[in-house]
C-alpha cells in the first residue's frame, strides 16, 4: 500500500445554509489522501497502473461546483465518485475547508474530515 496526497486544492464555490452564502460564494480548500497499491506502478512506470491525481482534482472541482448546504454532503459526493470511478482506491480521506466562514468571529477556516474504505466483496 501507498499514499497519494492531493493537497490544498483551491476552489471558489457556493455552499452554505444561508441564502447569502449560496449567492455570494466563498473560497474553499480541499485535501485528499488516497491509499492504493503503488507497488505495480512503481515498477511499470505507467499511469494506467496508478490513481491519477489529475482525475482526483477533476472530481473535486466538478463536485464542488454543485451547491450544497453542508460541507459533509459535498465531501461524501466526492468520496462516492472516487470509489465508483477508480477501483484502485482502497481508502480515502477528505478534508473540505471553508475559508473565512461567516460565523461571527475571526476564524481562518472550518474543516470537515471524512474517511471511506472500499467494502470487500462477499464471496
Amino acid at each position: 500500500m501507498g499514499i497519494i496526497k492531493v493537497e490544498n486544492i483551491r476552489v471558489f464555490a457556493n455552499h452554505g445554509c444561508l441564502d447569502e452564502e449560496t449567492k455570494i460564494g466563498s473560497d474553499y480548500r480541499v485535501d485528499l489522501e488516497i491509499k492504493a497499491n503503488l507497488k505495480t506502478p512503481a515498477l511499470s512506470d505507467e499511469l494506467v497502473d496508478t490513481v491519477d491525481y489529475v482525475f482526483l482534482n477533476k472530481v473535486v472541482r466538478e463536485e464542488m461546483a454543485t451547491p450544497s448546504k453542508l460541507l459533509e454532503t459535498v465531501a461524501k459526493r466526492i468520496l462516492n465518485r472516487i470509489f465508483s470511478e477508480d477501483q484502485m482506491v482502497k481508502k480515502a480521506t477528505i478534508r473540505v475547508s471553508k475559508i473565512n466562514p461567516p460565523i461571527g468571529g475571526d476564524v481562518e477556516m472550518v474543516t470537515i474530515k471524512m474517511d471511506q474504505k472500499r467494502k470487500r466483496r462477499s464471496k
